[in-house]
């Protein structure tokens, strides 16, 4: 019964997260998410057509920019920096299956996206992950392992292709578009 009653809050909690996605400006979208627990900084742009999973274990820095359509799965935790550009339709994942367990067990660990770094569009972040401050995943990437401090990487799995400046001083909460 309990099972069956935690199924229900989950899907009830899943939609009511999938409707905020949709809500226009990002103040209403970020308020509502805050009183899911989600620790949403200053300055923060949250484009529609975001999914969240487990909203209360997901940290977002000041500044921050989160695009259209991109999955947070905070289900294990999910630490964004300040500065952080993810770029449209990012997947983020920090659960997923064990595929040699006789019951296809969930496993799973927190992911963390350092200050400055930056999420080309559709780039895929596996769980335990941790994006160094300043590195730039390039689009399509997926990213199995951690990745260093201002080192670009690229490819599936992703690799190291190139390495970027180091004195970052910009304010990603200058460029959020207020209404999208």
């Amino acid at each position: 019964m309990s099972n069956g009653f935690n199924k229900f809050k989950g899907s009830c909690l899943f939609i009511a997260c999938g409707f905020i996605s949709w809500l226009p400006f990002h103040t209403l979208r970020i308020g509502l998410l805050r009183l899911l627990k989600a620790k949403i900084g200053n300055r923060v742009g949250i484009y529609r057509g975001f999914e969240v999973r487990s909203p209360w274990k997901l940290r977002v820095g000041n500044s921050s920019i989160i695009g259209h359509n991109a999955l947070l799965d905070a289900r294990m935790g999910l630490h964004i920096g300040s500065n952080v550009n993810i770029s449209n339709e990012v997947m983020i994942w920090t659960l997923h299956h064990d595929y040699n367990t006789t019951d296809f067990a969930q496993v799973g660990k927190t992911v963390v996206i350092e200050d400055y770094a930056w999420l080309c569009s559709r780039s895929v972040i596996l769980p335990g992950v941790t994006i160094g401050k300043g590195a730039v995943v390039a689009a399509g990437a997926v990213v199995t392992r951690d990745v260093q401090p201002y080192t670009v990487v690229g490819g599936i799995p992703a690799k190291p292709i190139a390495k970027r400046m180091e004195d970052l001083t910009y304010d990603l909460g200058d460029a959020i578009l207020p209404i999208i």
